[in-house]
């Protein structure tokens, strides 16, 4: 039986290991009104998958002001690369300021959908996708880049205050496309924001 010491031990907001930079990029975001930034929960969840990863690379599609981002490099070995991609400049620059000396972190300023579309290189062993590009665009691609054994991380599928008319109908229409992924194995959570994650098997 649990006693009441263990069961507290459970208590998801009792977080231990946030990374050095999480302050001081969460004070920036309140700094500067960035009204979108990653829930914490969601961090922790990244970090442990891609510490599974080891010699990984690693693609987050919206790197906002860089709070998910921390969470991801924290779990990175140091043979593994990451490359983050945001079409704003400005929240580009505070990541560069916060990670650009980190050699296995490329911050990419570019739109998204141009960048899946012209990507070259080697397949992903973790994608997180948290922008427009790879979500809900360009999906199919972004799936297709994915290395077998390798994960598919969205979050934000539950319904969220700051929507706008008929994305809930979006979300839907994406978690049904998702689903009917064979080539894939889907967990969804009703937790956090709500996040799905899937990985690649072969067929």
């Amino acid at each position: 039986m649990l006693n009441n010491t263990e069961i507290k031990d459970m208590n998801q907001a009792i977080i231990l290991d946030t990374p050095k930079s999480y302050s001081k990029i969460e004070a920036k975001s309140k700094e500067i009104g960035f009204t979108m930034p990653s829930d914490i929960y969601i961090g922790t969840l990244l970090k442990t998958l891609i510490a599974s990863k080891p010699k990984s690379n690693i693609l987050e599609l919206g790197t906002g002001i860089g709070l998910s981002l921390s969470w991801m490099i924290d779990g990175l070995d140091k043979n593994s690369t990451l490359t983050t991609v945001d079409n704003d400049p400005a929240l580009t620059k505070i990541a560069t300021d916060f990670f650009g000396l980190d050699s296995r972190v490329k911050i990419v300023c570019q739109d998204g959908t141009e960048w899946i579309k012209n990507y070259q290189g080697a397949p992903f062993d973790l994608v997180f996708a948290d922008a427009w590009p790879g979500k809900y665009s360009e999906i199919s691609e972004i799936l297709d880049l994915i290395k077998i054994g390798g994960f598919y991380v969205i979050d934000d599928m539950s319904a969220q205050p700051n929507w706008p008319e008929g994305h809930e109908d979006k979300a839907k229409r994406l978690i049904k496309y998702l689903e009917s992924r064979e080539d894939f194995s889907l967990t969804k959570m009703d937790w956090s924001t709500g996040v799905i994650i899937m990985t690649k098997r072969k067929i």
